[in-house]
């Protein structure tokens, strides 16, 4: 999940960021409601959380901007306690916090927010035999638990969330990466590499072995000929195959992981 906290308190954002960070959550921050609606226009957020009484823009007035072009869930955060106020800011926000909160209230808030709006209200997401547990951390393929990095989880269930949707490697590193990180396609490339592995079914992953030692049988004969050679290409597709299956590649456009 990728969130944007906005809020001009530096003790309250670097608490409520820290927080988050340390859970495995990617927060961008900002100071201000102007460069907050910027960030948030500019980039793609699962969740934002924003306080009510901002410089340069407050945040009612940053999310009535924002809500012309992008329906991001947002939380609004703020010393206001009066039902008249209660009332105004889930005219505009999706969920309403007062100061002083506990940070386990937040974050609960924050997940029910972004499962609400991904329709996760089940909180497994399911394709095929795939199924993804976001509050354990958990992955199981066909019923056998999948051991997973914190990156390559994120990446899966992203993935899965936007099943059968072309997805671009800026995409992967908007969503999945702070805004100041140094990513680039080799590194993405990489996470994508080990996952698809790590989700090989069992039988998969037996076909995989034996093309395998195929190859290498093949490769070992000091004479090939012209149908070794042919031999080793068609088994090298076969094994792309087995291995691509899942999450596909499609050049010069990204990827797609299907239920079909």
């Amino acid at each position: 999940m990728k969130i944007l906290l906005i809020e001009d308190d530096e003790k309250i954002k670097k608490i409520i960021k820290e927080g988050f960070k340390k859970l495995g959550f990617r927060i961008d921050t900002a100071s201000d409601g102007k460069e907050g609606l910027y960030m948030a226009q500019n980039n793609d957020y699962d969740v934002l959380i924003v306080d009510w009484m901002l410089p340069e823009l407050s945040g009612i007035d940053m999310l009535k901007q924002l809500k012309k072009e992008k329906n991001t869930p947002a939380l609004i955060l703020t010393a206001k306690r009066d039902i008249d106020d209660k009332v105004e800011g889930l005219s505009i926000a999706d969920d309403y916090l007062t100061k002083p909160f506990e940070f386990e209230e937040l974050i609960a808030r924050v997940k029910a927010l972004y499962r609400r709006s991904k329709n996760l209200d089940d909180n497994i997401i399911k394709i095929k035999d795939l199924e993804l547990n976001p509050d354990t951390k958990e992955v199981k393929r066909a019923g056998k638990l999948i051991e997973l990095t914190a990156k390559e989880f994120e990446l899966l269930k992203y993935f899965m969330i936007n099943k059968n949707k072309m997805i671009t490697e800026d995409m992967i590193k908007n969503n999945l990466w702070e805004m100041d990180s140094d990513i680039d396609s080799n590194v993405i490339n990489v996470y994508i590499s080990h996952l698809r592995k790590k989700l090989l079914s069992e039988e998969e992953k037996e076909k995989v072995k034996n093309i395998k030692k195929q190859l290498a049988e093949l490769k070992a004969k000091e004479n090939k000929k012209e149908k070794d050679y042919i031999t080793i290409k068609s088994l090298k597709e076969q094994e792309k195959s087995i291995t691509y299956s899942l999450i596909k590649t499609y050049r010069g456009m990204g990827f797609k992981l299907s239920d079909e």
